[in-house]
């Protein structure tokens, strides 16, 4: 046995237990850490704790589950669908879930930020400071929920007349799951509305199915989300060290391969052709980290005759920069000295990128708040993409502030300062963190003094001016509460403004406007367009309802049912449903089905009367006929929709409609 380095013992007397026995109380959810939170619950809610044990582990849940949530959000996590921020969507749909079971029909957690803010503001300054912005969040997540539930039932009520139909009446283990996992759907819910309908769920299916998720994501959990690091760079990093970044002041080097990868594992040779992937002690290649891209450009050898093409710059690890290449000419090995040299131009892109990403990041503060925290970013030679929290679409003008203020800063071409200091220095001058970033004692920050002042690694211009202009393409939500901007720079930028302006002046000289009228002649267009629609609609619905009557003939009688099924010609699906509900009006009892072809697929619509739907599903019979051609298709059990991709099986299946209603009856 080896003697453990730290030789204690781990008696699980945190702070909540602790505070448990000081105050002489037989849960720590009697403790004054959880008990103001259940007493707010109980308020909401008009329930008191200690009444009922089904209602007292649903407040326990809540209590625990708001706690989690607002430390979470105030350090940043955002509700996502992986990572940290799936386990927040999950603990939040959780105490949602238990909400509901106690009585709350409507968002409830949101309500309780003021309160949880209050009593642990002073300890954690935090949950005040983002008081605001947890509470949208968690409202934001609420609804979300809610509508999930709602499409959640619509789905079961799907699956349950479907298996009214086919006679099963069981909604099988993988059909649960789903619900569970795409809809956030609780399984106990989902059997309560089975029960309801006369149906069985096969629990036990839907545990093993549960299961095997589960396995198969603690299989591909990594913790905190990092890649698994090969072992061939776990030994290159022991036996080397730490690689030296020179590309501060560098753009080439001269230097010794210290190792030399192909295929995974070391090796003392590689030739022309090869890829490989190359160590050196120090570089001034950047590997790609804190959003920006690694380096590419040359290793050269000239006396051996070597070139090697760098097509990537990464870091396996934090310390460990590798060169990924492919070897143009000549063979290399460990020791030899080579020449290492840059893509200038395409690093000079880079600066320019990385630097307005910091400043898009305090102009968006200044204008939108400091509740805005960075979420994800790319800087690449040919744009720059910044997330950041935020909760609605950003306005024209705040757009049109935001890209100013950004130019503001590129006309003062003030200097851009870095400082190397320690981590504690760093964060009391100001200095912004980012949450989930990995810093160690010494960092570097960079700054635009009296603007901006980030901790960063990355690459920067000397003078904001360098970037020389800055333009927005655009920015949209990519999750709850994330919001995303993309943006040009320098030449990139120039670009992108004379192209718009290009394509500005050929919509003046079609709509045969000066400058600024072009908004008014188009609107004028869409009028007339919109005009035209609604005529070419009315059309149509009158078209619809004479054909209804021209095919009523076609009307057949299947076991005392009245059957129209119908292949019209030049009918897209908004007057198929038009020619439905006429025809239903006019044979008064019966099922009626048409189909079209619309843009190379088959758009179908069913109806039934609401005499027949105890007998037959509208939903049952389209998934039938859709099935033969190809696609699929459900609804209502008076009303349904699908479509194919076989068109020429259209009338082969209309043909067989009397048949299936047959077979359902």
């Amino acid at each position: 046995l080896t003697p453990l380095p730290q030789q204690n013992i781990d008696t699980g007397m945190g702070l909540e237990r602790i505070t448990g026995i000081l105050q002489g109380v037989q849960s720590v959810y009697d403790t004054d850490l959880l008990r103001p939170i259940i007493s707010t619950v109980e308020e909401l809610i008009g329930k008191a704790y200690g009444h009922n044990d089904k209602d007292d582990v649903s407040m326990r849940v809540i209590a625990d589950h708001i706690r989690a949530s607002c430390f979470l959000l105030a350090d940043g996590v955002l509700p996502e669908n992986t990572g940290r921020g799936y386990v927040l969507r999950r603990i939040i749909r959780r105490a949602g879930r238990h909400g509901k079971m106690l009585g709350f029909e409507e968002p409830f957690l949101y309500r309780m930020v003021d309160m949880f803010a209050g009593f642990m503001g002073e300890a954690y300054p935090e949950l005040r400071q983002h008081q605001s912005f947890i509470t949208k969040v968690l409202l934001s997540e609420e609804e979300r929920f809610l509508n999930t539930l709602h499409q959640g039932l619509r789905e079961l009520d799907i699956l349950i007349e479907a298996h009214r139909s086919d006679g099963t009446g069981v909604i099988t283990g993988q059909e649960a799951f789903k619900l569970y996992d795409t809809f956030g759907f609780p399984i106990d819910l989902a059997e309560e509305v089975a029960e309801d309908a006369s149906m069985q769920l096969d629990r036990d299916s839907f545990e093993a199915v549960l299961e095997a998720t589960r396995q198969q994501a603690r299989e591909t959990w990594k913790g905190s989300g990092e890649v698994q690091v090969a072992p061939v760079y776990q030994e290159v990093f022991q036996r080397l060290g730490a690689s030296q970044f020179t590309g501060y002041d560098q753009v080439e080097r001269t230097e010794a391969i210290a190792a030399l990868i192909v295929d995974g594992h070391e090796a003392e040779q590689a030739s022309e052709g090869q890829t490989v992937e190359l160590v050196f002690a120090q570089t001034p290649f950047y590997g790609e980290s804190g959003g920006q891209v690694g380096d590419q450009g040359q290793l050269l050898a000239p006396e051996d005759g070597v070139e090697i093409e760098i097509t990537d710059t990464q870091k396996p690890l934090s310390d460990l920069i590798v060169h990924n290449g492919i070897v143009k000419h000549g063979s290399v090995k460990p020791g030899m000295p080579m020449q290492l040299r840059i893509d200038h131009e395409r690093r000079e892109a880079i600066r320019k990128n990385h630097t307005a990403t910091h400043l898009l990041h305090a102009a968006l503060r200044q204008i939108l708040g400091d509740h805005v925290k960075q979420a994800g970013s790319l800087v690449a030679p040919d744009r720059l993409r910044f997330d950041f929290t935020h909760f609605t679409r950003l306005s024209e003008r705040e757009l049109e502030r935001i890209e100013r203020l950004v130019n503001e800063q590129l006309w003062h071409n003030t200097a851009v300062q870095d400082e190397v200091t320690s981590l504690d220095n760093a964060l009391a001058s100001g200095a912004m963190a980012l949450f989930g970033e990995k810093y160690g004692e010494d960092v570097r920050t960079i700054e635009v003094p009296g603007f901006s002042k980030e901790l960063c690694g990355g690459t920067h211009v000397r003078a904001t001016g360098e970037i020389g202009f800055f333009t927005i393409t655009s920015e949209g939500g990519i999750g709850s509460g994330v919001r995303r901007i993309e943006a040009l720079t320098g030449p990139g930028a120039y670009d992108y403004v004379k192209r718009d302006e290009r394509i500005l002046s050929e919509m003046r000289q079609m709509l045969k406007a000066q400058p600024e009228e072009e908004v008014d002649k188009l609107e004028r267009l869409s009028a007339q367009q919109r005009d035209l629609e609604r005529q070419i609609a009315a059309l149509q619905q009158r078209l619809a309802s004479s054909q209804s009557q021209d095919y009523f003939s076609d009307v057949k009688e299947v076991s005392g049912v009245k059957v129209l099924a119908v292949n019209l010609e030049d009918f897209d699906r908004k007057a198929l449903r038009s020619f439905v509900d006429t025809a239903k009006d006019r044979i008064g009892s019966g099922v009626v089905l048409v189909g079209a072809v619309e843009d190379d697929k088959v758009s179908l619509v069913a109806g039934v009367t609401k005499d027949l739907t105890d007998r037959i599903s509208a939903g049952a019979l389209m998934g039938k006929v859709a099935s033969l051609l190809g696609g699929k298709g459900g609804g209502r059990p008076d009303m349904a929709q699908g479509g194919g991709t076989d068109v020429a099986k259209l009338p082969e299946a209309i043909a067989q409609v009397p048949d299936l209603v047959a077979d359902l009856l």
